[in-house]
């Protein structure tokens, strides 16, 4: 509550002549400024504001707070001088360089797209289960004759009411927080809402997908018990095969494929083997902005009856997953091809040991400042995020990545995946580089089934009665990860810093392992995939409007918009 008598700011300057017998001294000035503002009540006001919650979507009016700019009496010239001449060249800059400074959105400006923010939800880990992720899923071929699955009779007709996207609101931002964690959960999810009425769906948050897709009772042929109940589709939400979603998703497979169907059929294998069978519906997707506005727009998605493999670890506690690649089908292209945001995807996890972050749709909260870029790839059979790397260091040692072929310089961005995978010369070079931690006084321990490489403290000098209990107690051991984007010249390429906390987890036995793993029989066997383990603390944005990829650390508590430079906040 703000007081009734705002503090009085009062600023005194006191000139200070030279004695008459020495004018030399010249003069001294001193400024200082007083206020009758009470320390009590600062200290109460700097509490609130650091207790600020994350707004869930639910919540319609989602809160930024920004830093006010203060001034202070008294400064020397020289330093007005300094910034008058920052700000003239940071103009300067702009206009020679006009792609490096982006031009800044006016807070009230309605007439283009805007972002939405999606919270991370946490997931309780499956007792006895490990829920090690790796997702990176492609469309193959589907056997219409022996899918069993007809929905022609076996959903009801039910009129569906027409949705009508937010018009007067368009270019938004939607915020969703994320929870969830490497380990022992493996997967970081948010909440989305569907359906007329809309309900909530637990959704694993993945860039590596194209399809979002949600469990479905049509009926479910193998289906695990989601956190809700399954998705009950009707004749009027089945997507027919006619449809250029459905031409899209099959692009890449044989022609002539099931002339006949009625519906749309697919099939979706991951990296890790596991697979997903359904068929395309289309329904209202809710989405709550970042200026507290509803937009309601019909999306298409998958209406999964059948999982198989790892997968049905992951759904014991989500309903299915949210792909956010660049392929046409994916959430974030259908939602920009509506005007209803700019083609742009962020996230960012903590590192804290509760997990979870934010990830956004939408350009209102990237940065316009501190971002480290690198060119997107682009392949014309994948649309997974992924870029070209130059090295991998640990620390100043350079780890083999093979021959210089472009397979082996493939790095891709995959949320989906919880650890990080190299390939067999880097991930080699790697481990013949981690020997040295034995002579500081941690040992190898093969019986723990919980990452091929762990160590235990052989000395409470290393943790807690020789139990580990945060990457902190032994990081000091470990040495930072860089991958090197762009130029084989340190001084011009762009660097990701890996800290051991990016690639370092504790185990339940109070064991350091290794969180970069063996890449050999993953994907084509030479991608390096950048999974959960490394992503954290960076945010991360997929600029699909400019086909770009950039990071900056941040402590992923929660979002922030960005309208301005900072010493203009």
């Amino acid at each position: 509550m703000e007081s009734d008598h705002p503090p009085q700011i009062k600023g005194v300057v006191i000139i200070t002549l030279p004695p008459p017998d020495n004018p030399s001294l010249g003069k001294t000035i001193t400024a200082f400024t007083l206020s009758n503002s009470s320390p009590t009540q600062t200290h109460q006001e700097s509490q609130n504001q650091n207790n600020l919650p994350i707004q869930s979507p639910q919540n319609p009016q989602l809160q930024f707070p920004f830093p006010r700019l203060r001034l202070f009496h008294g400064v020397p010239r020289r330093l007005f001088a300094l910034l008058g001449i920052s700000i003239f060249t940071l103009v300067l800059f702009s206009h020679v360089f006009p792609t490096v400074v982006e031009e800044f959105r006016r807070s009230n400006d309605d007439e283009g797209p805007e972002s939405f923010i999606f919270p991370l939800y946490s997931k309780l880990g499956v007792p006895g289960k490990k829920d090690v992720e790796l997702k990176l899923g492609r469309f193959v071929d589907f056997d219409k004759e022996n899918a069993g699955v007809s929905f022609g009779d076996r959903v009801k007709t039910q009129k569906v009411n027409k949705l009508v996207s937010s018009t007067a609101k368009v270019d938004s931002s939607a915020i969703l927080p994320v929870r969830g964690n490497v380990y022992p959960d493996g997967l970081y999810y948010t909440q989305i809402l569907v359906g007329n009425p809309p309900r909530p769906y637990h959704l694993d948050m993945d860039t590596g997908s194209d399809l979002t897709w949600i469990q479905c009772d049509a009926p479910c042929t193998s289906c695990a018990k989601g956190a809700n109940p399954l998705y009950k589709p009707t004749k009027g939400n089945i997507v027919p095969s006619k449809d250029s979603f459905c031409t899209e998703i099959r692009r890449n497979q044989k022609p002539g494929h099931c002339k006949t169907c009625q519906q749309c059929d697919y099939e979706i294998q991951y990296a890790d083997r596991s697979s997903s069978l359904g068929v395309l519906a289309k329904d209202g997707l809710h989405l709550v902005m970042e200026n507290g506005s509803l937009a309601n727009v019909n999306v298409v998605f998958g209406c999964a009856y059948d999982q198989q493999g790892l997968l049905l670890n992951t759904l014991a506690k989500t309903d299915g997953i949210l792909g956010l690649s660049r392929a046409k089908v994916s959430l974030p292209s259908q939602l920009a091809s509506k005007g209803i945001i700019k083609n742009v995807v962020g996230h960012c996890l903590t590192t804290n040991a509760g997990g979870g972050g934010y990830m956004f749709l939408g350009d209102d909260f990237v940065p316009h400042w501190g971002m480290s870029w690198i060119p997107m790839l682009r392949s014309p059979s994948m649309d997974f995020y992924q870029s070209e790397i130059v090295s991998i260091n640990y620390g100043s040692s350079a780890l083999n990545l093979g021959a210089w072929s472009s397979k082996a310089r493939q790095l891709v961005f995959d949320s989906g995946s919880s650890y990080t995978y190299f390939n067999k010369r880097a991930y080699s070079a790697l481990l013949a580089s981690l020997e040295e931690v034995s002579t500081t006084g941690l040992v190898r321990d093969r019986s723990d089934p919980s990452l091929p490489i762990c160590w235990r403290a052989e000395t409470p000098l290393n943790c807690i009665h020789m139990e580990c209990r945060s990457v902190a107690d032994v990081k000091r051991f470990f040495k930072t990860i860089t991958l090197q984007f762009g130029s084989k010249w340190w001084i011009i390429s762009t660097r990701l810093r890996i800290p051991p906390e990016g690639y370092l987890t504790i185990s339940s036995k109070g064991n350091v392992c290794l969180g970069i793993l063996d890449g050999s029989k993953v994907h084509d066997g030479y991608t390096t995939i950048l999974g959960d383990i490394s992503l954290r603390g960076h945010l991360v944005v997929y600029d699909n409007e400019n086909q770009k990829i950039g990071w900056t650390n941040s402590d992923c508590v929660k979002p922030r918009r960005f309208d301005s430079l900072p010493f203009f906040e």
